[in-house]
């Protein structure tokens, strides 16, 4: 069967609909369950379910905002391969989404309501990163899930101890970033300029910050 080919209107519009998607559900079904599918409820305080859900809703827009880097460089791809690498990783993230918000859910709070925001300045972000060319995207994806790696093992931290549930979701996050971060490599990524990773650094707390409270 001859592989359907794409115009740079379609690749826009289809954008567009994964954006709508991503932000408004309704969700997809995941290619994998939830890690914290067979894991009983611990017995949790208003206070514990209040920082698991703060925490968790800060790790979900932070999913909005992977689909939107991942979707933005996978548009302004040069190479065929790279578009693949950018779209793969996508549907991984999608899978963290859809933990992420059943889990806040479950917590009995509410996502960020700046989902929209985080959504189109990071496809912006990675439109970008996609027109600079390829190693430097697949760079730009390694030092970014490098730092989301960190910011999770953050969260552990401060996660309440007997809340196994989120913490399940949360190490199987943890595991799929790294593993981005070495597939970007592996497929020809750089080593980002000092400077730039440091205002990825700076962006990225603004961002975890906000979503903490908003």
């Amino acid at each position: 069967m001859e592989e359907i080919k794409f115009s740079q209107i379609d690749q826009f519009i289809i954008s567009f609909d994964n954006a709508l998607k991503t932000i408004f559900g309704p969700l997809k079904p995941t290619d994998r369950p939830s890690p914290a599918m067979n894991i009983e409820e611990g017995v949790l305080s208003e206070a514990e379910k209040n920082i698991s859900g703060k925490l968790m809703r800060v790790n979900h827009a932070g999913e909005i905002a992977a689909q939107a880097l991942y979707r933005g460089q996978a548009l302004t791809a040069y190479l065929e391969e790279v578009k693949e690498v950018m779209d793969h990783s996508a549907q991984e993230e999608n899978d963290h989404l859809v933990w992420c918000r059943y889990r806040v859910q479950e917590l009995g709070t509410h996502t960020s309501y700046l989902d929209i925001f985080w959504y189109s300045g990071s496809f912006m972000i990675g439109a970008l990163a996609g027109i600079a060319g390829d190693k430097w995207s697949l760079g730009f994806v390694t030092e970014t899930e490098y730092q989301v790696v960190k910011h999770l093992e953050e969260h552990l931290k401060k996660l309440p101890v007997h809340d196994m549930r989120t913490r399940a979701i949360v190490e199987q996050m943890k595991e799929d970033e790294f593993e981005h971060a070495i597939t970007a490599i592996e497929s020809g990524g750089v080593e980002l300029p000092a400077f730039i990773k440091k205002i990825m650094q700076i962006t990225s707390k603004i961002m975890t910050q906000t979503a903490y409270w908003v």
